[in-house]
């Protein structure tokens, strides 16, 4: 698979992230058979959370791919940490917990990256930075990034914390592009040009952070996918229109929309399904046209002021 660099750590990652968040839904062969289909095809960037399946998604793929130092090393592996039952937690105590208890589940001595999952208004950058420091010491932890965060949560971190930070995974899809969409709409007076991103997208951009969308084929906050979806006739329409021109499936679209940004971002699959992790592949051999990316995007129902 097409590979890119990960923000300034010197890794060099598969375009295509896989999300583990739902594999608790599979058996343990059923685990063990998308997680190898997977690998097979290049896409051994694997993403966690602590808080996916209250850490029995780390523990199931552990045990599917029956963990060792030398499959370890096959694999780059990605977790979260810092939500907790009615709060966030970015304390130190926490931090630190929160990566001994996925260490212990993933049957890992580190974690090749950390992200901080979503942004805690209570937090002490100082401790942060403190967390950072012991787990990069002691090799735990070898690269940091964050989770729906905004560019001056971005730069209060980046004032203490040490080592750089080098992904911000965030909300992104054809249906969910105000990250997208807010630049080109801006000196307008109506909703459209109101701005509830800070500009993160062309931030990243400028300071060689990572942008992985999630959930990029969801409409809403989890209110289910836009593929097939009877609310979206004009965009569906024109998906199929393009998987026919360019003779692949409508997730392979969908997914190289996302790709033919120049940003160079790192899509996080959700999928448990083989076949449909293979299309998500795909798209990273589809190259749409400047008129086709434009015209997916008017279908979504943006504009162009």
């Amino acid at each position: 698979m097409r590979t890119i660099p990960l923000g300034t750590s010197g890794l060099s990652v598969p375009v295509i992230a896989v999300g583990c968040m739902r594999i608790k839904g599979l058996t343990l062969k059923e685990a063990r058979d998308f997680l190898h289909a997977s690998i097979e095809q290049g896409a051994n960037f694997f993403d966690h959370a602590d808080i996916y399946g209250g850490g029995e998604c780390e523990e199931i793929f552990a045990n599917a791919l029956e963990m060792t130092p030398a499959v370890r090393e096959k694999l780059l592996i990605q977790s979260k940490c810092g939500i907790r039952k009615g709060m966030y937690d970015f304390s130190q105590e926490h931090i630190l917990s929160s990566v001994e208890g996925s260490l212990k589940r993933l049957k890992t001595d580190y974690l090749d990256v950390l992200l901080l999952h979503r942004p805690d208004t209570l937090m002490e950058p100082e401790e942060v930075a403190e967390a950072f420091d012991k787990l990069h010491a002691s090799g735990k932890v070898r690269h940091f990034g964050v989770s729906n965060h905004d560019p001056y949560t971005i730069q209060l971190l980046q004032k203490y914390v040490r080592q750089p930070l080098v992904a911000n995974q965030m909300q992104l899809s054809l249906t969910n592009a105000t990250m997208i969409s807010q630049s080109m709409n801006m000196n307008i007076l109506d909703d459209k040009a109101l701005d509830r991103d800070n500009g993160i997208l062309h931030f990243c951009r400028l300071h060689d952070i990572t942008i992985q969308p999630w959930s990029p084929f969801q409409y809403g906050f989890f209110e289910g996918v836009f593929l097939g979806n009877e609310k979206f006739v004009p965009l569906n329409a024109k998906i199929a229109e393009l998987a026919e021109k360019y003779g692949v499936s409508d997730t392979t679209i969908v997914m190289a929309w996302l790709l033919r940004h120049p940003a160079k971002m790192q899509p996080v699959t959700g999928t448990m399904n083989k076949t449909r992790l293979a299309d998500c592949i795909k798209a990273t051999e589809v190259t749409l046209s400047r008129e086709d990316w434009y015209a997916l995007y008017l279908a979504a129902g943006h504009r162009l002021p």
